[in-house]
C-alpha cells in the first residue's frame, strides 16, 4: 500500500482527497494534516466521514510526515510549500502540490501576480505541471514534485488546447469567460462568501487581474509555441460546485478563404482527446453543463462555429473540487507510482 499524507485535509480540496482516497485500493492515508483542527477526530470536522475515517487530525509538520508517507498532498494556500520545501524533503517522499507555488515557470511572474516572494524558486524547474492529458509523458516514477493545476486553469486550458496546438484559432483574440461555484473560494470564513452575499447573485471578480491568467497564458503558449495574451474573467455563481468556461476566438481561415467545418474541428478534438478517459467531447449541438460532471473527474467539452462572425465558441465544464483539484491530484499520483491512471477515479457524475 502507498502511504499518503494530506496537509490541508480539512479544506474543501483536502476533504475531497480524503473522500476519493477512501476508495483507492492501493493507498492508505496515514496523516490528516490540519492547522485548525489538531487532535480533533476527522469525522467530527466532516460528518460524511463518520465510520469511514477514524483518525484524528494532526499538524502540518512536513518533516515528520515525510518519514511516514510515500506521497504528500499539500492542499494549502500559496506560499506554504514554497516556504518549507527542501532537497532533504524531496529525497524522502513525492509531493503533489495543489497550490500555485510551482505552476508558473517564471518566478518574477509568480511574484507579481501572487504578491508574495517565492521562498524556494530552485525547485520550479523540476516541478512537472500536472495536467495529465497534456504532460502525461513527463509524470513518471522519477517525478518528485508535481504542480497540480487549479480548476479555472484546467478547464480553460483543456477546452482550447487542441485548437491552439493545431493553430486553428488566432490566440490573440482569445477571450475566456469563466464561472465557478463558491467552494472554489475555499472553506475559510469570508464576508463575500456568506449566504446572503452569494445567494440570488452573480458577480465578476479579479477582472483583468485574476492570478490564474498567467498560468493559462503560459501553458497555452507552450501548446502553440507562441506568446499568448488572453482576457480571462471569472465569475462567482450561487452553487456549491462546478466550473463552466465559455471561450471566444477567431478561427483562422483556410487557403480558399473559408472557415474550417464542424467535422474538421471535431477531428482535431478527437485526435487529442479521443482516447482520453476523463475528457468527453460532446455531440454536435450539445453544450456542457456543470450538473453532468458534478462529483466526477470528467471534463465535458463542446463547441459551436459562428459562421456570421468567423469565431468559434468553446465550452468546457468540470467539478472544481475533483478534476479541478483532488481528482487531478490523484490522477497525478497514479502516474507517479505506475498505477492505472484512472484508479480510484472512475465514479460517474452524481445527479441530482
Amino acid at each position: 500500500m502507498i502511504k499518503a499524507g494530506i496537509i490541508g485535509a480539512t479544506g474543501y480540496a483536502g476533504g475531497e482527497l480524503v473522500r476519493i482516497l477512501a476508495n483507492h485500493r492501493d493507498v492508505k492515508v496515514v496523516w490528516y494534516g490540519s492547522h485548525s483542527y489538531i487532535d480533533q477526530r476527522y469525522s467530527d470536522v466532516y460528518r460524511n466521514m463518520f465510520r469511514v475515517v477514524e483518525d484524528v487530525c494532526r499538524d502540518d509538520n512536513l518533516a515528520e510526515l515525510a518519514k511516514e508517507a510515500d506521497v504528500i498532498f499539500t492542499a494549502t494556500p500559496q506560499g506554504f510549500l514554497a516556504g518549507l520545501l527542501t532537497e532533504d524533503l524531496l529525497s524522502k517522499t513525492k509531493i503533489v502540490d495543489l497550490s500555485a507555488d510551482y505552476r508558473i515557470k517564471d518566478v518574477e511572474v509568480y511574484e507579481k501576480w501572487y504578491g508574495i516572494q517565492h521562498k524556494s524558486p530552485q525547485f520550479i524547474s523540476e516541478a512537472v505541471y500536472g495536467l495529465c492529458e497534456v504532460n502525461r509523458d513527463k509524470i513518471t516514477a522519477k517525478t518528485r514534485l508535481v504542480a497540480n493545476p487549479g480548476c479555472y486553469t484546467t478547464c480553460s486550458i483543456l477546452t482550447a488546447y487542441p485548437l491552439v496546438r493545431e493553430g486553428l484559432i488566432d490566440v490573440d483574440t482569445l477571450i475566456i469567460d469563466a464561472k465557478s461555484g463558491t467552494s472554489g473560494a475555499g472553506r475559510g470564513a469570508k464576508t463575500a462568501n456568506l449566504f446572503c452575499e452569494v445567494n440570488e447573485n452573480i458577480k465578476a471578480y479579479g477582472v483583468a487581474s485574476h492570478r490564474h491568467t498567467p498560468e493559462i497564458e503560459e501553458q497555452l503558449g507552450y501548446a502553440g509555441n507562441c506568446q499568448v495574451t488572453v482576457n480571462f474573467t471569472p465569475h462567482l455563481v450561487p452553487m456549491n460546485r462546478g466550473i463552466l468556461v465559455t471561450e471566444y476566438a477567431s478561427l483562422r481561415k483556410k487557403a480558399d478563404g473559408s472557415l474550417p467545418a464542424y467535422e474538421e474541428i471535431r477531428a482535431v478534438y478527437d485526435k487529442y482527446y479521443g482516447n482520453e478517459k476523463f475528457i468527453r467531447v460532446l455531440e454536435k449541438g450539445v453544450c456542457p453543463e456543470t450538473k453532468w460532471v458534478e462529483g466526477s473527474n470528467y471534463v465535458d467539452i463542446g463547441f459551436v462555429i459562428d459562421q456570421r462572425t468567423g469565431r468559434i465558441i468553446l465550452m468546457g465544464a468540470l467539478d472544481n473540487l475533483v478534476k479541478g483539484a483532488a481528482g487531478q491530484a490523484v490522477q497525478n499520483m497514479n502516474l507517479m507510482f505506475g498505477l492505472r491512471e484512472s484508479e480510484g477515479l472512475e465514479m460517474p457524475p452524481c445527479f441530482p
